[in-house]
């Protein structure tokens, strides 16, 4: 939907454009004329000339061609004024600013509705309506400010909502962030970040676009979109971070499964980034900070140099950076005895490397001359330097300033006082650099950055997975959740092992299936949905009189439908579960099994279908891990055959979206084996 007649156009005509520079009208035009070079027009009946441009009173006295419309006028006109300049002067792309559209009432969707039409039938682009507009090399179609100095090493950055696209500029411009672009969808009628993202993907020149790609998302309507290209763009050498606000409704329902109890909207977003390779962030200083992090030279060890003339704020970049994996590793022996030499007397070079409120910019080059050249096990710094009160702080930035251009390891500079030395901020970043204010902030985003995983192969790994017996399944299920036998056959079809059961429905059947049992056994209550809550599950039953005794008691539990009975494994419990979220697919879900599901609440997601890798992935960020390799004595599970079950079922559930919600709860894990006990699977067609 981007084309070249919205990125670069030749010709101009801003609808509404107005001399009141307090007016949306008013302000694009000055900023497009503050930069724009090609043909400027004025579509504005009340008015002769607006800011030094003749003004248009009607669209036939406009040039004969004019690519790009951006419009300022009420929502009720929008709709003729865009049909008109695609039918008589062949525009094809349209910057739609005023608000009072669908985000009001039922009319104004109404007009949204005309307009997408009209642009479409065009054959054109559309960005908005709703929204502040766009920034380029080439036009800076916006009525906001700040307008950041374009930079095509800088961040492309798409958002959804048009004031919170201020106010994450405001805030990367304070930390010296640089921009390359930015577009605003605001409705998104036709263009939505998706469409963006798409074009920036479909477009990309290694040699020239910018590798950075920050998004502010209200809404996905295109999951597959997003992830394509996303994953894409990554694997061109992309870094791409985001904050999604919101939750969606849609899917959300009155769960009966454990799966469906816990998976929310928000969870299958963060599946959904996970696959895509984006870094999501839940805040606008985040966002910022995560993509001054992309801007400084990659960290590709783990272990950092704290530099610091302050003891507290080093303990606390400390304390950020060891919890998220990053090392802060002991700094000893003969090289850092003659670093200490050349320090005043009280620093201490043991890392953090403190050098006192009274440390020079020199002393300052000294030690990350050291870092960089004599402490091999050190693979990147971070500077901390405020103001002390007691000399000008200048000549230390421009210490910092020659050192991180010159140093081969990254140096990730730290000055906090934006008040006390507001001037030498301003200084050192007017010379191309980044400022982190907050040390926390630096911590938690870098360790984000650090720990950030690979986007998902995007094969569908089968695995022994019976396609066309699934689908075949499928079809002959009616709605609702399915019986014993059914569940069986599924799993059986995915490859998925399942417990050998047998199924008793009444008192003659179980007298003619009672000598066949073999002891000890588990019987489960079949007919109701939580078994457990019914006192339904009756464990390690050793003997057939125990076995009538407790039959008997469960054919009064109501819903009563039979028993099922199962061989009694040991092992630890573990949980497989999936819900079907409309447009995403199945977020799948895995942690510790039984009640531990629901206790603890530990378990991790990833969206279908699932590689070998994103399994083992979801895994490791299990925080029962050490549980499931085996600890204390306790025998471990195999954890590759747990992967491989969760691949398996992943690649069902891809081709069974009728499988709205299912439970692998319990699965009995063992170092020899993974099989599951206990399943519960709804369809809805």
């Amino acid at each position: 939907m981007i084309n070249e007649q919205l990125i670069n156009p030749q010709s101009i005509v801003v609808v509404g454009g107005s001399n009141d520079l307090h007016k949306p009208g008013g302000k694009i035009l000055h900023n497009i004329l503050e930069c724009y070079r090609g043909e400027i027009s004025v579509l504005n009946p009340k008015q002769e000339i607006v800011q030094g441009v003749k003004s248009c009173k009607e669209i036939k006295d406009l040039p004969e061609i004019v690519d790009l419309a951006v419009i300022a006028i009420a929502a009720r006109f929008c709709p003729a004024t865009v049909k008109t300049l695609a039918r008589e002067k062949n525009t094809k792309a349209f910057i739609i600013i005023s608000a009072g559209f669908g985000e009001e009432n039922e009319e104004g969707a109404k007009y949204e509705k005309e307009i997408v039409e009209a642009v479409n039938e065009a054959g054109g682009c559309l960005i908005g309506p709703n929204c502040i507009g766009v920034i380029n090399h080439h036009h800076h179609s916006i009525f906001t400010e700040p307008i950041p100095m374009l930079d095509p090493s800088g961040a492309d950055f798409i958002s959804g909502s048009g004031a919170t696209a201020v106010f994450i500029l405001e805030t990367g411009v304070g930390l010296g962030l640089k921009f390359n672009s930015i577009i605003s969808v605001g409705n998104s009628a036709q263009t939505g970040v998706e469409d963006v993202l798409a074009y920036l993907d479909d477009t990309f020149d290694p040699d020239k676009s910018s590798k950075i790609k920050l998004l502010y998302i209200e809404s996905i309507k295109d999951p597959d979109k997003l992830l394509r290209h996303a994953n894409s763009l990554i694997n061109k050498g992309c870094k791409i971070a985001a904050i999604k606000s919101g939750t969606s409704e849609a899917g959300m329902r009155a769960a009966q499964s454990h799966t469906g109890a816990l998976a929310s909207s928000d969870m299958v977003v963060d599946a959904l980034f996970k696959k895509a390779g984006i870094i999501r962030c839940h805040g606008r200083m985040e966002l910022a900070t995560v993509a001054a992090v992309f801007m400084a030279k990659e960290l590709k060890g783990e272990n950092m140099a704290v530099i610091t003339h302050a003891g507290g704020p080093a303990v606390m970049l400390t304390d950020s950076l060891s919890q998220g994996g990053i090392k802060i590793p002991a700094i000893e022996g003969p090289k850092a005895e003659q670093l200490q030499a050349k320090l005043y007397e009280g620093s201490s070079v043991s890392n953090p490397i403190d050098f006192l409120a009274t440390g020079t910019a020199e002393q300052l080059g000294i030690i990350i001359d050291a870092c960089e050249k004599d402490f091999d096990h050190i693979d990147a710094m971070a500077v901390i330097f405020g103001s002390p009160g007691l000399f000008p702080v200048r000549e230390v930035y421009e210490v910092l300033h020659q050192k991180m251009r010159t140093c081969r390891k990254p140096i990730y500079p730290i000055l906090p006082s934006v008040v006390n030395a507001d001037d030498d901020i301003k200084y050192f970043q007017s010379k191309g650099n980044i400022n982190f204010p907050d040390e926390v902030n630096l911590g938690h985003a870098l360790s984000k950055v650090h720990n950030a995983v690979k986007p998902a192969s995007a094969s569908i790994q089968m695995k022994g997975v019976d396609i066309p017996k699934i689908r075949s399944l499928i079809a002959g299920f009616e709605n609702g959740y399915l019986k014993p036998k059914q569940i069986q056959a599924l799993l059986h079809a995915a490859n998925i092992p399942m417990v050998k059961e047998l199924f008793i429905r009444d008192e003659k059947d179980l007298s003619s299936k009672i000598n066949d049992i073999e002891y000890p056994v588990v019987m489960k209550v079949v007919g109701p949905v939580h078994k457990t809550d019914v006192d339904g599950v009756s464990l390690n039953i050793s003997g057939p009189k125990f076995f009538q005794s407790e039959f008997k008691r469960m054919t009064h539990i109501k819903g009563f439908e039979g028993v099922i009975v199962q061989p009694m494994l040991k092992g630890t419990e573990l949980f497989i579960g999936a819900k079907y979220e409309p447009t995403f697919g199945h977020v799948v879900l895995c942690g510790l099994g039984g009640i531990f599901v629901e206790v603890l609440k530990d378990i991790s997601s990833g969206l279908a279908p699932l590689s070998k890798e994103e399994a083992l992935g979801m895994i490791n960020d299990l925080k029962s891990k050490k549980i499931l390799e085996g600890i204390r004595g306790q025998e471990g599970v195999d954890i590759d055959g747990f992967a491989d079950i969760l691949v398996r079922l992943s690649t069902m559930l891809r081709f069974a979206t009728e499988i709205k919600e299912l439970d692998l709860n319990p699965l009995m894990g063992s170092k020899d084996q993974i099989i599951a006990v206990d399943a519960r699977v709804r369809i809805e067609k």
